[in-house]
This record gives structure tokens, sequence and C-alpha cells, in this order.
């Protein structure tokens, strides 16, 4: 056998090696692709699939939205809402399904890390794995917020229709968090299909199909709001955050 031979045997297994991990990936993406096709977020948000995989928070909104669309027919989601409030300025709304038993309002948090805070403070903590702590708006105070929004340009809904979901990664600890408030709940992203079919079979109707439909459609004019909305919410949290 030639020195070439050699070379060839020896760097050849190495070589296929090298290519799991790349083919892996390859399906990976393909899965995701796949589940993104067939996903009706895209449509709703108006977000491409690389877009979609590459930032961060749409990710994760991604994932909520996939698990929403699980639960079944007999609701509708909605994601991106910019709502006017009543100081004047705007609120975003990440994600809401109107459901028979009310209207689900989801703040998506999609960080790792430990995760501390109290229901009355006004900032919650990230604390990461080097050490370093960074500081974000009360997201129970923030879905809060939400809600009150909605209350009222929903007028019709009463107040113990709406229901807080806090989802936070599956890569975040929550053991630091404190809240007590009613209809609302801090949880990670991993139990949030089992905690909402709990919920879900406890509560009773309160909105039919046609109550849905207009309910849906009045939000809906607030989705896919345009960059002048947009840039006002975020100039509104840097502003909360300071």
């Amino acid at each position: 056998m030639s020195i070439s031979e050699i070379i060839i045997s020896n760097i050849m297994p190495l070589f296929y090696l090298a290519l799991i991990p790349i083919i892996m990936l390859i399906i990976k993406i393909y899965g995701l692709f796949i589940r993104f096709s067939r996903s009706g977020y895209s449509l709703s948000t108006g977000n491409r699939f690389y877009r979609t995989m590459t930032d961060k928070g749409a990710y994760g909104e991604f994932l909520v939205f996939e698990l929403l669309e699980s639960l079944g027919e007999g609701s509708r989601i909605l994601t991106n809402i910019y709502l006017p409030a009543d100081n004047g300025r705007t609120t975003e709304i990440d994600l809401l399904m109107v459901h028979p038993t009310g209207i689900y309002v989801f703040e998506s948090k999609n960080c790792s890390g430990l995760i501390t805070g109290d229901e009355k403070d006004r900032n919650w903590t990230q604390c990461l794995n080097d050490g370093k702590k960074i500081s974000f708006y009360n997201p129970v105070r923030q879905n809060r917020e939400h809600i009150y929004a909605l209350m009222e340009n929903l007028r019709d809904v009463g107040p113990e229709s709406f229901f807080s979901y806090i989802v936070f990664s599956e890569r975040s600890e929550l053991n630091k968090i404190s809240y007590s408030s009613r209809n609302t709940s801090v949880l990670r992203r991993n139990s949030l299909k089992s905690a909402l079919a709990s919920d879900i079979s406890g509560r009773r109707t309160v909105l039919g199909e046609s109550e849905i439909s207009g309910i849906y459609g009045i939000l809906s004019w607030y989705s896919l709001a345009d960059d002048s909305v947009k840039v006002n919410r975020v100039r509104t949290i840097r502003e909360d955050v300071e």
C-alpha cells in the first residue's frame, strides 16, 4: 500500500465522522422547516422561516404558537397585537388565544439562566451561568397591563375571563419566583401544554363561536402593526426599564 493510500485510509473515517454532526444539523433544520410550514405562525406574524429561526424572541413565540395550535379546534390565535393603552401609549401582546373558556394572554420570555423576581418588583433578574445579571421589566406586571388594555377594547368580556401566562424557556430556572395574582401562571414552556389542558378542563364555557369570531375580528385590526407603531412601542419599553 502506498503512502497516499495509507493517508486516505486514515483520513476517510475521520471525514465521515465529521459529517455526522453536519447531517444531524441538516435533519434538524429540515424538521423545523416542515413544522414551520405546517404552522399558521408565518401567516399570523409575517415572519419567514430564516428570521424566526435566527431571532431568539421570534423562535420562542413560534414554539408557543405551535403548542397552542396543537390544542385543537375551537380557538383563535393572534400574535404581536399593538393595543392603545389608557396612558396614550401602545402595549404589545406577544400571543393571545381566544378560547370558549376565555381569553388567554401569553408573554413569551425565551431566555435561559436563573430567573428571580417578585410580583411586586418593578424589574426581575436573569442570572446567567457566567455570573452576568440582566434586568428586565416584571413580566407579571407587563402582562397585567396587556390585559387592562384588552379589557378597555373588549368591554363585553368580564375581567374573570382573562388569563395570564408568563412562559419561559426550558433552559431557565424558576425556583425563585414569587406571585399570588389570580388567573396568573409563571412556568416553563415544556409545562405549558399540560398546564393549559388542565386549566381549560376546569373552566366553564363563556364565549360562543360568534363571540370568538367577533373578538378575533376586533383584535386582528391591531395585529401586524406598521413600523411607526413598533418604534413607539420600543421607546415605551425603554422608558419603562429606565
